[in-house]
């Protein structure tokens, strides 16, 4: 990481087009995901010496996340493709562990709640480490970045794995 303390997505758009139809807790979990991204986060691209940046997120074929991240100038920094194919079964037990735990928060004891939590919270950042991982050759990701872009990649995915 730099020094220079400009390296962050300054703005995020996701592509409307890849948006499925989603429940209300699917949608605020994505407001509130970007929002606590566009509030703190850092993502550099490895070849940009300075940001802040703007990132555009779209899901391709229901298999490839497309970053397409420019300055807020204008200028590009670059396309990045990730294939979604191996987060699948991560993100496959991630909505399932998801549901479980909002009908567990009806009718479940703190403890049993308090456990699916510890499970969700697990897969997520797992998901997350993944993410990081994926990108260790185009852009460094710290992990709070990471894990409210895996929350993204699952609101955009979602269609195709149920």
């Amino acid at each position: 990481m730099t020094d220079s303390g400009d390296h962050y997505i300054a703005e995020l758009h996701v592509d409307e087009d890849s948006l499925p139809v989603t429940s209300i807790e699917m949608q605020h979990e994505r407001r509130v995901a970007i929002f606590d991204l566009l509030e703190e986060n850092m993502f550099r691209p490895l070849d940009s010496e300075r940001g802040p940046y703007i990132m555009n997120l779209s899901l391709q074929d229901g298999r490839r996340l497309v970053m397409d991240v420019s300055r807020t100038n204008g200028s590009p920094r670059g396309t990045y493709n990730i294939s979604l194919v191996p987060f699948r079964r991560v993100i496959k037990d991630y909505f399932m562990i998801c549901e479980s735990y909002h009908n567990a928060i009806r009718t479940a004891t703190s403890a049993q709640i308090e456990a699916i939590d510890m499970g969700r919270r697990g897969l997520h950042n797992e998901g997350s480490r993944m993410l990081t991982d994926a990108l260790r050759n185009q852009a460094e990701v710290e992990f709070n970045t990471s894990r409210r872009l895996f929350t993204l990649i699952c609101a955009l995915h979602r269609r195709t794995v149920q």
